[in-house]
């Protein structure tokens, strides 16, 4: 065999041992299903329900043969405490309980964004936000609806599966979203597993598994889901002059939008699991330790039985045992104290570092009872705000890239092209201040900064622009009354200047 030939066979072996796309999809799936991202995941969302892993704890005890039985005579307080809800709702509190300002030159193109980003999208924003925090990142969908309306859509972030092209994930190479609907089949309700993938050429759908109504599986376990459209394009046009068919579209990125929680993309969760853990498990050991010790250790003397279950049950309906007439029979109890001031001590230890690593603000913390204000106020919200920097950089650059498709649509509908034009996305952070100091401050910087920045760090403006169509209203009507008085505008130019008064006394 040439030379020329082995290439060759190289060539068509490694063709014919390549995985299809149908393949890699479905080990992409599996990989996701058992990684360590997708278990974080899970894991936010359950304890941001306050439904953490004390509820599931059982308090066991040796049993005959030496192995483990679960002792239900014990008692077992399961004691949840919410530090992760309270930290993802502070976080998005403090980033987005005041609405986000878009400010753009253009007033043209200032109106068309307003109708995209209203009080609407802010509100998906802020679910994107705490999204972000609970799972590491939040993913938005950019489509068109059945009436060809520009919309959003949040998608649950354990659902997808990105591929990235890059290592600092900023370029988005094809997506994966693998979800479950529900359906009858007959007269069963079941459960099927669906999977799309979204590459720049469209979008691909499957079904995974068989079913009744549709063919067998491939060697992926991959069917073509033909009832949802099978391969089409990311979105699709029809010409309604022509009434034309439907004509298949792409966006020339992947119409899918990543805000991320940090550049790491870690969740909450993942810092804080083993301390919100640690807490919930002492706290509920303190709970059940207070509850067993009144009936905790009894010494036996002489007792007239052999059952101890019985022991315990006469002492808890009777009140009274039964023992011998024997001098040193009796029934005595040890006492087991708790080390209360330890106990108290880890407590407040593994609290405050919730608060440290979660970098939150813990209200209950003594520095908040002597009511602090100005500097101190800002010491205690430095690591908030430091958090909220990361978040507001990552969000910013999520904004961005959102913006492209806007505008892409907006040129695509109008054929108006604004992608040139300045946007900027403004976050006003709701951290609790001196509020007079800050108008002080405001009235201050009159001639130094812009009158919009001015009204947009007023501690009581909610929404900038329509404070400031407020304000040139009250201009334009101060104006008006001017006008209707005729009040004078000290105009001197008819009088000669104010050497026309002098006395001429060349005469003289």
């Amino acid at each position: 065999m040439s030379t020329t030939q082995e290439v060759f066979k190289i060539i068509e072996d490694g063709a014919a041992n390549a995985m299809t796309i149908e393949q890699i999809i479905k080990q992409e799936i599996d990989d996701w299903y058992n990684s360590q991202d997708r278990k974080d995941m899970l894991a936010g969302e359950k304890y941001y329900r306050n439904k953490s892993d004390i509820l599931d704890r059982k308090r066991m005890t040796i049993g005959d043969g030496g192995a483990q039985i679960e002792a239900k005579n014990l008692a077992n307080n399961k004691i949840v405490h919410g530090f992760l809800r309270k930290l993802v709702d502070q976080k998005a509190g403090y980033l987005l309980s005041k609405e986000m300002s878009i400010q753009t030159e253009n007033k043209v193109y200032d109106e068309l964004l307003s109708g995209f980003f209203d009080k609407g999208f802010k509100r998906m924003l802020k679910s994107l936000l705490k999204e972000s925090i609970k799972k590491g990142r939040a993913w938005l969908h950019i489509y068109y609806d059945e009436k060809g309306n520009f919309r959003f859509k949040m998608l649950p972030s354990e659902e997808i599966i990105p591929l990235w092209r890059d290592a600092a994930h900023t370029d988005l190479q094809a997506l994966i979203r693998v979800y479950e609907v529900e359906a009858y089949q007959g007269t069963k309700k079941t459960t099927i597993q669906k999977v799309e993938y979204w590459h720049s050429k469209g979008v691909n759908r499957y079904v995974v598994g068989s079913s009744s109504h549709l063919p067998t599986p491939s060697i992926s376990g991959l069917i073509s889901d033909v009832e949802s459209g099978g391969n089409s394009g990311h979105f699709s046009v029809i010409d309604e002059k022509e009434e034309t068919d439907e004509k298949a579209l792409n966006w020339e990125r992947i119409p899918f939008i990543c805000f991320k929680y940090n550049e790491d993309e870690l969740p909450l969760i993942s810092l804080l699991k083993s301390q919100i853990d640690e807490y919930d498990q002492k706290k509920s050991d303190n709970s059940n330790n207070l509850e067993d010790l009144p009936n905790s250790v009894y010494v036996i003397r002489g007792y007239e039985g052999s059952d101890l279950g019985e022991f315990r049950r006469n002492l808890s309906i009777l009140r009274a045992v039964k023992v011998s007439a024997d001098d040193n029979s009796g029934v005595d109890t040890l006492n087991l104290e708790i080390d209360t001031e330890a106990y108290k001590t880890h407590m407040d230890m593994t609290r405050n570092d919730i608060y440290e690593f979660g970098r939150g603000v813990d209200t209950q913390a003594d520095s908040f009872a002597t009511a602090p204000s100005g500097e101190a106020l800002k010491f205690l919200y430095a690591d908030l705000d430091m958090d909220a920097n990361d978040i507001e950089n990552e969000f910013q650059a999520a904004l961005e890239q959102l913006l492209w498709f806007v505008d892409k649509h907006i040129e695509n509908t109008t054929g108006d092209d604004f992608s040139e034009e300045t946007v900027n996305f403004l976050f006003n952070r709701d951290i609790v201040i001196n509020e007079s100091q800050v108008i002080t401050d405001a009235k201050n910087s009159e001639g130094i900064v812009s009158k919009e920045t001015q009204v947009a760090n007023h501690p009581w403006v909610t929404d900038v622009k329509e404070e400031l169509k407020r304000l040139e209203a009250e201009e334009a009507a101060s104006l008006a009354k001017i006008d209707e008085y005729e009040l004078p505008n000290n105009d001197t130019s008819s009088g000669g200047g104010a050497d026309d008064n002098k006395t001429d006394t060349s005469e003289n």
